[in-house]
């Protein structure tokens, strides 16, 4: 359990963010804060900004002007060797098509995102079958990503961005390639872990998923924030 000082720490920040491409601004001076415990839907058109925000707080792309901290550090300060290590040990990302290794079983796809941070095997191998255990397919640790099914291998893809404890736990349209039962599951699980404290961001054009997994929706439109509502637990959906 958090407590309120924790919830009162605010994870990501960013203050006056333009991005520009040539002519064209993906994000037009947003400012918003994202606090320790929160779980925040970024909802919007394509083409309104949600997707190079996500990057801006993995430290993918640069900003033209603004700042972005995450965790207390400023990501403009950082070289490229110093941003990887950055995303390595304090952000998770969850994707629409998982990007999980085929070569690899479940339980090598969640250890390697340790062992990159310099655990060694053995030490990132316990806490990968951990974290499986903890998201209920310990018993597909030595299956390969082909033998899945798609809530599995979104399951899998959690436990490797959980791994090394992330501030913020990103996630774009983490259902958009899951079928109606897997998407259910994955929901399941947001919710859960945003219920024992992960920070979450997440991009959904789903407005169930908006409702059921956020405490805070933000809108997008144009590269700019056009509309922000807090949901109250009682206003999660079932």
């Amino acid at each position: 359990m958090i407590t309120q000082d924790c919830r009162d720490q605010v994870v990501v920040r960013l203050d006056g963010v333009r991005k520009e491409y040539g002519e064209a601004s993906a994000l037009d001076g947003v400012s918003l804060e994202i606090r320790s415990g929160e779980a925040v839907a970024v909802m919007g058109p394509s083409g309104s900004g949600k997707s190079t925000l996500l990057n801006m707080v993995a430290g993918l792309d640069r900003p033209t002007s603004g700042t972005v901290t995450v965790h207390g550090e400023d990501l403009g300060g950082m070289n490229e060797t110093g941003l990887a290590l950055f995303r390595r040990r304090r952000i998770g990302m969850i994707f629409q098509f998982f990007n999980l290794l085929d070569d690899l079983s479940a339980l090598d796809n969640v250890a390697l995102a340790a062992q990159l941070t310099g655990t060694s095997a053995s030490r990132a191998r316990a806490r990968a079958l951990e974290l499986l255990d903890e998201l209920g397919i310990a018993d597909r640790r030595n299956a390969y990503p082909a033998v899945l099914s798609g809530g599995e291998r979104q399951r899998v893809a959690a436990a490797r961005a959980l791994i090394n404890r992330p501030a913020v736990l990103l996630a774009d349209e983490p259902t958009g390639a899951l079928d109606s039962h897997a998407g259910e599951q994955t929901m399941d699980l947001l919710l859960d872990l945003n219920q024992i404290g992960q920070t979450l961001l997440l991009v959904t054009h789903d407005e169930r998923m908006a409702a059921r997994c956020a405490s805070r929706v933000i809108t997008f439109a144009d590269g700019r924030v056009v509309g922000e509502r807090s949901l109250e637990s009682s206003e999660r959906t079932a």
